[in-house]
């Protein structure tokens, strides 16, 4: 009898931890509409140009907006979040009609995201903002065009958008 309880007991305890994990599958992008509004400044995300990032927070219903790229990665750089990043997703600008039009469906999972850092482009907020891309050759291009250096998520350095910001630089661009 023993043996039997012991068996259905670890049957019981690894069910549950299967229910703890199911909910852990990373949650898909949601389309950018007239009623997201920033994280940080609480502003309606589509009234700025330059691209933006959603981030999907464990325990949230729905993902924080954030009106600038540089603030999404400023976030999960951070130390003081409300939960445990589930999945970060960016505006694709190869595939975006304009910078200032940066697309409501053309999300791209952050991680695998090309991000030019140190360009000379501004993003909604008026700060330098990092512009990320799909494809190594399109972040490339606009490297040239633009300035800054090609990274991926994990590298960029936690100062590159947690230290101050230079909102009066006369050679940047909107």
């Amino acid at each position: 009898m023993k043996p039997l309880f012991a068996i259905v007991l670890l049957l019981f305890v690894t069910s549950c931890a299967d229910d703890q994990n199911a909910g852990k599958s990373k949650p898909s992008p949601v389309e950018l509409t007239a009623d997201a509004v920033s994280h940080y400044c609480q502003m309606n995300v589509l009234e700025h140009p330059g691209p933006k990032a959603q981030i999907h927070v464990a325990g949230m219903l729905a993902p924080l907006f954030f009106s600038q790229v540089r603030d999404a990665i400023a976030f999960i750089k951070s130390e003081e979040r409300p939960g445990e990043v589930m999945a970060v997703y960016v505006s694709d600008m190869a595939k975006a009609p304009s910078w200032d039009e940066p697309g409501k469906n053309n999300w791209i999972d952050a991680e695998s995201a090309y991000l030019v850092v140190g360009s000379n482009k501004r993003g909604g907020m008026g700060a330098p903002e990092i512009a990320p891309f799909g494809t190594g050759e399109a972040a490339a291009r606009f490297a040239e065009n633009y300035g800054g250096e090609v990274m991926t998520l994990e590298g960029i350095p936690k100062d590159a958008v947690l230290g101050s910001v230079n909102l009066f630089d006369e050679g940047a661009q909107r």
